[in-house]
């Protein structure tokens, strides 16, 4: 991804769609490139959402467990 100081450096790539899809696309005006990045886009954040949750689900669970079983630490100084 391109910094706020810089554009993006682009990459020609062949895809394939399903024909109605893209007729419909075509037909909305709507930039097919700018469409798939941005789909991939959330393709990949979801998929490192996913694998970082894969890797640090023992942190979670060894932290929730630790809440249950002594409470949440300071939980006196909670005004609500």
């Amino acid at each position: 991804m391109a910094t706020s100081d810089t554009l993006p450096i682009r990459k020609a790539t062949n895809i394939t769609l399903d024909a109605e899809l893209l007729e419909q696309a075509r037909g909305l005006k709507i930039n097919i490139s700018h469409a798939a990045q941005e789909g991939v886009s959330r393709a990949v954040a979801a998929k490192q959402a996913a694998i970082w949750l894969q890797e640090n689900q023992a942190a979670l669970d060894s932290s929730n467990a630790y809440g249950d079983q002594n409470g949440l630490p300071l939980i006196k100084h909670r005004n609500f």
